[in-house]
């Protein structure tokens, strides 16, 4: 699915994330210091979420689209259901699914 790809990319959930909580539309300065970034990544970032449309970018600078409103408003109960696994004792590391051993 093209949308948890993108999702997955690195830094895609944390600049909508940082851009969802800002009080107004953030600068790419602005936006790579919140998301604590290099230039180079947020750049590409940014692309891929102006392309799928999650993203917009006006003269005060960038900010979420409806599409990513609304993108954020599905994932906010993920969100929840993270926080309460945390708070139940998640496992320290994500482990590798093995396969069965043949003998």
């Amino acid at each position: 699915m093209a949308l948890l790809d993108l999702m997955g990319r690195r830094m895609a959930l944390r600049i909508l994330w940082e851009l969802a909580n800002a009080p107004a539309p953030l600068t790419f300065r602005a936006l790579q210091d919140a998301a604590d970034t290099n230039p180079g990544v947020l750049n590409g970032r940014l692309r891929e979420l102006r392309d799928a449309r999650l993203v917009e970018h006006e003269a005060d600078g960038y900010r979420l689209s409806d599409g990513g409103r609304s993108l954020l408003a599905v994932l906010l109960p993920l969100h929840g259901w993270a926080e309460a696994w945390a708070a139940a004792g998640k496992p320290s590391a994500p482990g590798r699914v093995r396969s069965p051993r043949k003998r």
